[in-house]
């Protein structure tokens, strides 16, 4: 019996090995592979296929992803505090381990005490697939040249009321996909875009939210777009802040 199992796995190890070099020399096309390894994945149809990179011409279903939302807690005071996420997706990723909710101990610095691990975080973090059709206004925004990305950001956050290291880790995450476009079409959810379809519940009741979500695009050429009217945001008593964003 051990013999033959022996057998029945060099077997396979070979199979796999011949498969990956036939893939490799074009024998058999690279989306083939991909496909029976990963058959969830969905081929772009809209891209010119790239046989030196063939994951990039691959989504998740479910069209776009909400990328990095984080969450920063700022109680007046040390307390524990419950944050329930509603999301009408999929959430593949979170940090702290998200099971229901997230249970934390905040300081007013925004340090975190996760109750379960009792580690230390900076914030929340979760990542999800959207399911449902999300639509935000793309003929209202800004439409800023892939190099004047970093001092748009670095203006439009503070401006819109982010603190330095908050739009900093904003930046440090998002400019990499950003930089090297000819243009970005960036536009910030409104709320019925966003924050009233994915909810937090928090207790106790947070006094003042600010949840800021980028939508941008890359495009090839300069277009005329009407400017967003967006209010700067004031922090008054325990504060909830969260960004994240998705490109279309």
């Amino acid at each position: 019996m051990k013999k033959t199992l022996l057998i029945i796995l060099g077997v396979t190890i070979s199979l796999i090995a011949v498969f990956a070099i036939i893939t490799k020399l074009g024998v058999i096309p690279n989306y083939l592979g991909i496909t029976y390894l990963c058959p969830e994945l969905i081929m772009n149809e809209d891209t010119e296929y790239d046989p030196d990179n063939p994951l990039n011409n691959y989504t998740l279903p479910g069209g776009d992803i909400a990328l990095k939302p984080v969450i920063y807690l700022y109680p007046t005071r040390q307390e524990k505090i419950s944050v329930k996420l509603n999301y009408p997706g999929d959430i593949f990723v979170t940090y702290p381990k998200y099971d229901g909710k997230w249970e934390v101990i905040a300081n007013p610095n925004g340090k975190l005490i996760n109750t379960k691990d009792q580690r230390e975080y900076s914030y929340l973090f979760w990542e999800g697939t959207e399911y449902e059709s999300f639509e935000y206004d793309m003929t209202t925004g800004y439409v800023v040249k892939g190099e004047d990305t970093l001092t748009f950001l670095q203006n439009k956050l503070e401006e819109i009321g982010l603190l330095p290291h908050e739009y900093n880790e904003f930046i440090v995450y998002w400019l990499p996909k950003m930089i090297n476009n000819e243009y970005n079409l960036i536009h910030f959810a409104t709320d019925e875009e966003y924050a009233n379809r994915v909810t937090l519940d928090i207790i106790p009741t947070p006094d003042s939210v600010l949840r800021v979500f980028m939508v941008f695009k890359n495009l090839e050429d300069d277009i005329d777009i009407k400017p967003q009217d967006i209010q700067s945001f004031e922090r008054n008593g325990f504060t909830v802040v969260e960004w994240g964003g998705t490109e279309r």
